[in-house]
């Protein structure tokens, strides 16, 4: 080879492009994350057979299409609960994030912010209620659980109000914990072990190893004030074993919890039209459509094909928002025109957090505005909110 040519083959080789899609985000994570934080991420309940049903329910929803419309102006954002949202997707709670990126929720709900959507912070974040307020200057919710102690969650939801977060979303499909099959093969406990069995992958992963000791330590960060000081993660864990799982809470215990918070109330975990009632008559604003990301009852059909009943039920009382399996722009039209206000999920800002951080969580944001855009203009309609049946075949 000529003095030269190499370093001419080098310029001409291509650039990797930046990712385009979630599934772009998913593999990208997939390299730079040990198996076992991957799996946590990725992994539902059981036999996983509802985690594929979220996917193939959007997969299986068809359009129809208006040709020769002007739609030189197009409008993605939507209204929810009051607030208009740049993107009518916000970033659901999900727990833990620091396992994947060192700056965890403050980097995601920054992100937020600048795309003009809500962050919602997950009772299990690794940052504090107080920390992800400060970090970021959009919208918040708050995500609970009807904890045994009626204590603790008196003091997170004041702590809620505290930091300025405007709804809180209370979720109603954990009275245990999910088999999670993935995490007990692997041995998963937070933080992560590297044993012998870990060690070597780990090391070939010196970037995700080097965010994991570049930030604080791993914890639950919204619970810390819950504990006594110094108390070690093993510790935290089997608090939130002891205190998450009450198998007496009813729908009286939703009640209370209304009476003390006066701000919007969404209930998080519904799958039926019974259910869903329930919420209304309990003064829930807004009603999630959640099989939990296929993480808990493994069986439970798509949280798309639980959507249209529960409308059709209460969606002229309350705010109808889904959660699960979104993955593409278009998942939203979907979702908007079986129903929803706008839809939510977890997963989809995970991926991006640790490809690319705060910036990876930005970009798959304007990724599914723009996809919505085009959907719009596709379809031969102007703006997200008056989707309705009629663009499905």
């Amino acid at each position: 080879m000529k003095p030269g040519e190499f370093l001419r083959l080098v310029r001409l080789r291509p650039r990797p492009s930046p990712p385009q899609t979630y599934d772009d985000f998913r593999r990208l994570a997939r390299r730079r994350l040990p198996r076992v934080v991957y799996d946590f991420v990725e992994g539902g309940a059981d036999g996983e057979v509802t985690l594929r049903a979220n996917h193939e329910a959007f997969d299986r929803v068809r359009f129809t299409a208006s040709s020769l419309v002007d739609v030189s102006e197009r409008d993605a954002g939507a209204t929810v609960l009051g607030r208009r949202l740049g993107v009518p997707f916000i970033c659901g709670p999900a727990g833990l994030a620091r396992l994947v990126h060192r700056d965890g929720e403050l980097a995601a709900a920054r992100a937020a912010a600048a795309a003009g959507t809500v962050f919602v912070i997950s009772t299990a974040s690794s940052y504090s209620i107080e920390e992800i307020a400060a970090a970021s200057d959009g919208p918040l919710w708050f995500q609970l659980y009807l904890w045994r102690s009626p204590e603790v969650v008196a003091r997170l939801v004041d702590r809620a109000a505290a930091a300025g977060c405007e709804a809180l979303v209370l979720t109603v499909d954990v009275p245990v914990i999910g088999k999670r099959e993935r995490d007990l093969r692997n041995g998963m406990t937070v933080p992560p072990r590297v044993g012998p069995a870990q060690a070597l992958e780990a090391l070939r992963r010196p970037r995700w190893l080097w965010h994991l000791a570049a930030g604080p330590p791993v914890h639950f960060g919204c619970l810390v004030d819950e504990l006594p000081p110094n108390t070690d993660m093993s510790s935290m864990a089997a608090y939130l074993d002891r205190e998450l799982a009450d198998l007496s809470k009813t729908w009286e215990d939703v009640a209370w919890l209304r009476e003390r918070w006066d701000g919007p109330l969404l209930i998080k975990g519904v799958m039926s039209a019974a259910d869903a009632r329930r919420c209304v008559e309990q003064g829930a604003d807004a009603v999630v459509v959640s099989n939990h990301g296929g993480r808990q009852l493994d069986g439970l059909p798509a949280a798309l094909d639980a959507l249209g009943p529960i409308v059709e039920e209460v969606g002229g009382e309350a705010e109808v928002i889904l959660d699960g399996g979104v993955r593409r722009g278009a998942d939203l039209v979907k979702a908007r025109a079986l129903g929803a206000t706008a839809a939510m999920g977890g997963r989809a800002w995970f991926w991006p957090l640790a490809v690319g951080g705060e910036q990876g969580v930005a970009r798959m944001l304007q990724i599914l505005r723009a996809d919505v855009e085009r959907t719009l203009a596709l379809l031969g309609r102007n703006t997200y909110e008056e989707l309705d049946a009629s663009v499905l075949h």
